[in-house]
């Protein structure tokens, strides 16, 4: 009896999730139900799947409203109206586009209007809807004698007063105002609430035929969907037997560019896969993959295949991966078994330049209609709940942050109990339609059929639902991405190529992984600009592992991550490697489980460990092991059959005899970092691209380190990199009128910067300038500039200060005089043209005072950054010359040393207290790293950038050396006005 329900996908309105909603429906007995929510459909067909298990005939709909004012409400006889619906919602919705006050003419949906006391002609499938505010006029409204087109139109927004309570606060944190200003007109009805069938009997009860047309129209809807089936495109070609003919073709073309000799491991692992693919109808999902990657090589652009997909050989004969999965020994089970439903994950990267043509590609290959990105919900999480309820109860800023970081309500006043109790109601509640960071769906039959789309601002339709919903639906999504380490290869390449005329063949991994300067690079963590390898953590990692080999970098590629890290698992992933006598102990004591993980000691390290030991360990099929990886997230968590298996692993490993606390750690160990380690093909990928990049800024390295600063840096500043690159030998020399272009160039050792760096400048002055210069050749001084080149004082101010006029001779000081002379009175926009040159007045100025220092406090505040050495800002004598490479003669020593901070990375010490790393440069620039136990991290804080004095005891662990902080004082710096005192 229930036509007009809203979920909390009504955003910032309803109140209920979908379970919610079908809970209180079967408990009221209700039959069945219409889920309706505002302007869109995104749980629809969710709520579709899950009626069944609560006793409820769905039928779906949507409520159309212009603001809060409900226009009518459309109801799908079938999944036909349901994609009718969603088609006449998308150019509303993409248009933002008012709703009309008639409804359109939709053959397969119905049309219940909102109640109005004066007779209009309503169509065969069109209906007048009576609430029960409505019910006290009927009797003096003309429509009581036609009752034949009324129904019960029961809104449904929430179940209670705390609900009522919950929803007024959502609508003032949409409408962005105070609790106490919210209008009524903003406002749901209190009556729309939801009301058992006995409930919405009895209100009806002196109009049955109210009643009965109710039921009839519930009647007519039957809304049928088969879930689980895969609705992706289904064909390539002509056939499904014409997509395996070309798969199989091109796997076969591959083997001859990939192997030198085609073993019989490699047919016999090929055609496996194929055949495999072929039974579970993949192969058009591999083909769109490979049509993908082909349209971004024909056009020069560079990508990575990460995820499951590329433990693939078929996905790596077909050039969608680099990474060989017979030389790595890829578990075939987590790429694709006979049991998932599902395809294998494709993660492709492109260069950030490179992922939007990729993409409307496919939308113009595959058709509008039928691509779509993958849509997600941005949820309130704790800080945002208790920053928009406190925002609408009135309360400072200060106030709502002490509420977040101290949630007791015995230490809160009124307001502040009321925040803390509605903050924790609506965690978790969706707050708005997102988009998926990189999914994209490519259907057989249009995406329509499945909800209605929102129009993203770079014109991309994406999805009302997330990847959850899509998996249900039987839509598995295409991964496309974007990075900046393709860019910086793919703008390393062309730089070489205008350099030195050279073109590398990017692709030939294998003869990088094998070269020694490489190996070298990578064993001492020198990376710097380097996809993955770069951080302070990696550069530990990898220094300690000795990882100058593929298999090793593919290993800690894994191991870094979050989970895996946190567990444990990877400080006895180090000590195994390190230490025989633990890997035999770890063998001896759990024999069955380091028999499984023998290739990394026993420890997982990869996402299909999870699979492994599920299935060997604990006895689970493949298809159940499957479900408790993908069941680390969260949400999947939330799933009974995620639960059920869970239970099942337990009882499989009772049943084995495993002793119960083994059990509980080695639970702990899949639970802690499932969620957050890569499966090792994706690692394989990672590394195949760390060691690209290892290779040109080997053999390139200052071509490579301005590809990197032109393609916005990295995991540290541009600082760092400029830094790097004195350290590679370079010139760096900031920005000129008559050299620079937008972006950094480099001319044989000399780093030109480019005008982006220049904070203030507009970019259309910066470009202009170009322009000119190009056009009519370079600038003889300032006063050529001046009468060439239109720019306001502001403007040239900054060039002048930055040093773009060096080439004049002049100082800096005497070129703002004259800056200000020829442009401080002028309103001009740009130069005016005359027939003559008019002479300027010649000034004889006297020597002006210089600083040597001015020059870097000039590039600091201008570029954010200096080419000057920081250790020339500190005010007092150095205290210590020691150096980072003294370092090895004094181990276990306490010393003391000069360092400017680079990085500093919070942890949590086994005692939950905060400690720290620090990463430094010393004296000559290279690099120093620190440790700050809890008890030093809170009598030496860090104190913001700069150079610190620090003492402590030199540490050697596996050969990586750091110091253990025992003192840090922060050395006091320059100011501008220093200068002027010196």
């Amino acid at each position: 009896m229930l036509l007009n329900c809203h979920s909390y996908y009504s955003f910032k309105y309803g109140t209920l999730s979908v379970e919610d909603l079908l809970n209180e429906a079967s408990s009221g007995k209700h039959t069945a139900v219409a889920l309706t929510d505002i302007n869109n459909t995104a749980v629809s067909l969710d709520f579709v799947r899950r009626s069944e298990e609560f006793g409820i005939r769905p039928v779906v709909g949507v409520d159309i409203r212009n603001g809060m004012e409900q226009q009518y409400v459309l109801l799908a006889k079938n999944a036909k109206g349901f994609c009718e619906i969603n088609e006449f919602l998308n150019p509303h919705l993409h248009n933002d586009i008012l709703f009309e006050t008639d409804a359109p003419v939709l053959e397969n949906a119905f049309v219940v209007y909102p109640f109005q006391s004066e007779l209009r002609e309503l169509k065969e499938h069109e209906y007048l809807g009576v609430s029960s505010k409505n019910l006290p006029y009927l009797p003096f409204s003309k429509w009581k004698n036609h009752q034949d087109k009324l129904v019960v139109l029961q809104t449904a927004s929430f179940r209670n007063k705390r609900d009522y309570n919950i929803h007024r606060l959502l609508r003032a944190i949409d409408k962005n105002t105070l609790l106490s200003r919210l209008s009524k007109e903003e406002q749901a009805n209190f009556e729309d609430q939801y009301r058992s069938q006995a409930d919405v009997l009895e209100l009806y009860k002196a109009y049955p035929k109210l009643i009965k047309n109710t039921e009839n129209l519930l009647s007519a809807c039957n809304m049928n969907f088969e879930f689980g089936t895969n609705k992706n495109k289904k064909r390539f070609t002509n056939s499904e037997e014409d997509d395996f003919k070309l798969l199989r073709q091109l796997a076969c073309d591959g083997l001859q560019y990939r192997y030198q000799n085609v073993t019989d491991e490699i047919l016999d692992r090929m055609n496996k896969e194929l055949k495999v693919i072929r039974e579970l109808n993949f192969c058009s999902y591999f083909l769109i993959n490979w049509d993908l990657v082909c349209y971004a090589q024909s056009q020069g652009y560079y990508h990575v295949g990460r995820g499951s997909g590329a433990n693939s050989l078929v996905a790596y004969l077909l050039k969608i991966t680099n990474v060989d999965p017979v030389e790595l020994d890829l578990y075939f089970e987590r790429f694709i078994n006979p049991f998932r439903t599902s395809p294998p994950d494709f993660d492709i990267d492109f260069s950030w330049t490179d992922r939007d043509d990729v993409t409307r590609y496919l939308f113009d290959k595959y058709g509008w209609d039928k691509v779509v990105l993958l849509g997600t919900f941005i949820t309130f999480n704790h800080k945002s709940a208790f920053r928009e309820i406190g925002k609408v109860f009135g309360l400072p800023d200060e106030e709502i942050v002490r509420l977040q970081k101290n949630p007791n309500p015995d230490q809160a006043d009124e307001y502040g109990k009321w925040v803390i109790r509605y903050s924790q109601y609506i965690a978790g509640f969706p707050s708005q339609n997102s988009i998926h960071s990189s999914g994209i769906l490519i259907a057989e039959e249009p995406i329509s059929q499945y909800s209605a789309t929102e129009l993203l601002p770079k014109g991309f339709p994406s999805t009302q639902f997330d990847m959850y919903i899509a998996e249900d639906l039987g839509l598995h999504k295409f991964d496309i991405l974007s990075q900046r380490g393709l860019g910086k290869i793919k703008d390393s390449l062309t730089i070489i190529k205008q350099n030195y005329g050279l073109d590398i063949d990017i692709n030939d991994t294998k003869l990088f992984m094998e070269d020694l300067r490489v190996k070298s690079m990578l064993k001492k963590g020198e990376a710097i600009g380097c996809f993955y390898v770069e951080s302070p953590a990696m550069r530990m990692l990898l220094t300690k592992l000795k990882a100058e080999d593929y298999k090793r970098l593919v290993a800690a590629s894994s191991i870094i991550r979050p989970g895996v890290a946190k567990s444990g698992m990877m400080r006895e992933y180090i000590i195994r490697f390190q230490n025989k006598d633990r890997r035999e102990q770890a063998q001896k004591e759990l024999p069955e489980l380091y028999k499984i993980l023998e290739e990394t000691y026993g420890v997982m390290v990869y996402q299909e460990d999870v699979i492994k030991v599920a299935h060997y360990f604990a006895g689970l099929t493949l298809d159940e092991a499957d479900v408790l990886r993908r069941g680390m997230s969260w949400k999947f968590k939330q799933r009974n059959e995620f639960g059920k298996v869970k239970d099942k692993f337990f009882s499989n490993c009772k049943t084995k005899g495993y002793a119960d606390e083994l059990v509980k750690d080695i639970w702990r160990q899949i639970e802690s970092f499932a969620n957050y380690a890569f499966a090792k093909g994706h690692s394989a990928s990672y590394a195949v691209e760390s060691f690209q990049a290892l290779y040109l800024k080997a053999y390139y390295p200052l071509e490579y380190l301005v590809a990197t600063l032109n393609n916005g840096g990295g995991f540290y500043s541009a600082q760092l990199y400029l830094h790097e690159a004195v350290m590679q030998g370079a010139d760096i020399q900031v920005p000129c009128v008559n050299r620079c272009v937008w972006k950094n160039t480099i001319q044989d050792k000399t780093i030109w910067l480019g005008f982006y760096l220049l904070r203030d400048l507009e970019s259309g002055t910066g470009k202009a300038l170009i322009k000119e210069r190009d056009k009519y050749g370079e600038f003889a001084n300032l006063r050529d500039f001046i009468k060439r080149f239109p720019i306001s004082l502001e403007q040239l101010i900054i060039l002048i200060r930055i040093g773009a006029f060096r080439f004049t001779g002049q100082d800096k000081k005497e070129l703002l005089w004259d800056a200000h002379f020829l442009l401080g009175h002028s309103k001009k926009t740009k130069p005016e043209k005359t027939l003559f040159q008019t002479e300027v007045k010649e000034f004889q100025l006297p020597k002006l005072w210089r600083h040597n220092l001015e020059d870097t406090f000039d590039e600091l505040e201008l570029l954010g950054l200096s080419v000057q050495s920081p250790f020339k800002l500190v005010k007092d004598e150095l205290s210590s010359d020691l150096k980072a490479c003294h370092l090895t003669r004094l181990i276990n020593r306490y010393i003391r040393i000069v360092g400017f901070l680079i990085h500093r990375k919070p942890t949590r010490a086994s005692n939950g207290k905060l400690m720290y790393f620090g990463t430094w440069i010393d004296l000559d620039g290279h690099w120093l790293d620190t440790v700050h136990f809890p008890p030093v991290a809170i009598a030496y804080p860090f104190r913001g950038p700069g150079s610190y004095l620090i003492e402590g005891k030199v540490v050697d662990e596996y050969g990586f050396l750091s110091i253990e902080v025992s003192k840090m004082e922060r050395m006091s710096h320059l100011s501008r006005e220093d200068l002027t005192n010196q």
